[in-house]
């Protein structure tokens, strides 16, 4: 097995052997699925989403923003900034694995929990509670692969320079609860005022999840949803690389 493959390995064990992390991804998403779909007629298409349900349109979109916000601007750079303040990292660097080599295995490993959960909702979604499946499939793949993309790099800019475990939680948190807000996640952006309404299709959290609203119901992302992810990503992996630290 290669260095990664035994990395990855030794990732994917921390990650489940921390209940707190494996509970939340997967706990948090399916969660707001379940009980949400508790809610009268919250499984039935209706014209005011254009034939599609609420679940669909709303609740299953929002479950997996807010993983995929979670995973990539809190836990991910909690565990490396952890690693970076324990010493691990300057550790590696003196070692034959590399810490790049620990890096695409805490992403691997990461990326891979976000993927299993997106299914998970997918499924549970459309086989337990019946609510319809993403009517474009395609659509939804690229939204979710691009706002993956553009959250995790802001995940990593982040622990480009945090210091500590603790403060990478902190930062993490001040970009996540507000990107909720202004990204139309918690109240949709139709309902927003006109001022924040494009400022919801800029922002990663808020593209990423109008993005997968529009292609769950059988639409297409705007190009605006998409530049912005692209955009997002490009200048955080360039910050990222120029103030990494490994020590």
């Amino acid at each position: 097995m290669s260095a990664l493959g035994k990395m990855t390995a030794t990732e994917a064990k921390l990650f489940l052997r921390d209940p707190g992390a494996p509970i939340t991804v997967v706990g948090i998403p399916l969660a707001l699925l379940l009980v949400f779909s508790l809610i009268p007629g919250a499984s039935q298409r209706t014209e005011e989403f254009d034939g599609s349900s609420v679940m669909a349109n709303l609740i299953a979109p929002l479950s997996v923003a807010v993983l995929l916000g979670m995973l990539a601007l809190t836990i991910f750079p909690t565990f490396m900034a952890t690693y970076r303040e324990k010493g691990v990292l300057r550790r590696l660097a003196a070692s034959p694995v590399s810490p790049s080599t620990l890096l695409s295995a805490q992403l691997i490993v990461n990326l891979a929990a976000a993927l299993v959960v997106v299914l998970l909702v997918i499924v549970v979604g459309t086989a337990v509670i019946g609510m319809e499946a993403p009517a474009n499939p395609l659509g939804l793949t690229i939204s979710a692969v691009l706002g993956t993309a553009s959250l995790f790099a802001m995940g990593l800019l982040i622990a480009a320079v945090a210091t500590t475990g603790r403060a990478a939680g902190a930062i993490g948190s001040a970009a996540f609860f507000p990107m909720l807000a202004l990204g139309g996640v918690w109240v949709p952006k139709e309902n927003l005022p006109s001022f924040l309404q494009g400022l919801a299709d800029v922002l990663p959290m808020g593209a990423t999840y109008n993005a997968l609203r529009e292609t769950w119901a059988g639409g297409d992302p705007l190009l605006l949803q998409l530049g912005s992810m692209v955009a997002f990503t490009v200048v955080c992996l360039v910050l990222a690389a120029r103030l990494f630290r490994w020590q």
